[in-house]
């Protein structure tokens, strides 16, 4: 089974957020040499906004993370997780109108009390 990082995705419009996530994502494989390396589930629209998962390979972050070095240390957050959070968020903002994006285990556990 391969590790991945599910992220949810909060996004007032799904065509230009899932668009550029996409290409964002699409770019790190080319920078990794990985193939294949994320998916996307279609979108849910509920309170005019998109939910939707994005799937990314563990192994396309590892690679990302020996890239960038120190570089990625310095990204906000705890663990590699976050500040690959981090990183695609700082990708994204300009290219796409208002979107969160969220780890989705985190979501669903019980320190929220909503799941």
């Amino acid at each position: 089974m391969i590790d991945r990082i599910n992220i949810n995705v909060s996004a007032v419009d799904y065509d230009k957020t899932g668009k550029a996530i996409s290409q964002q994502l699409s770019l790190l494989e080319e920078m990794v040499h990985e193939q294949e390396g994320f998916v996307m589930t279609d979108s849910e629209f509920a309170f005019g906004w998109h939910f939707f998962v994005v799937s990314v390979n563990k192994r396309l972050v590892e690679k990302l993370v020996d890239q960038m070095g120190a570089d990625f240390e310095r990204l906000k957050g705890k663990g590699v997780e976050k500040k690959f959070l981090s990183w695609l968020t700082n990708n994204l903002e300009g290219k796409t109108p208002r979107f969160k994006l969220a780890i989705k285990e985190e979501m669903e556990s019980s320190k929220y009390g909503i799941f």
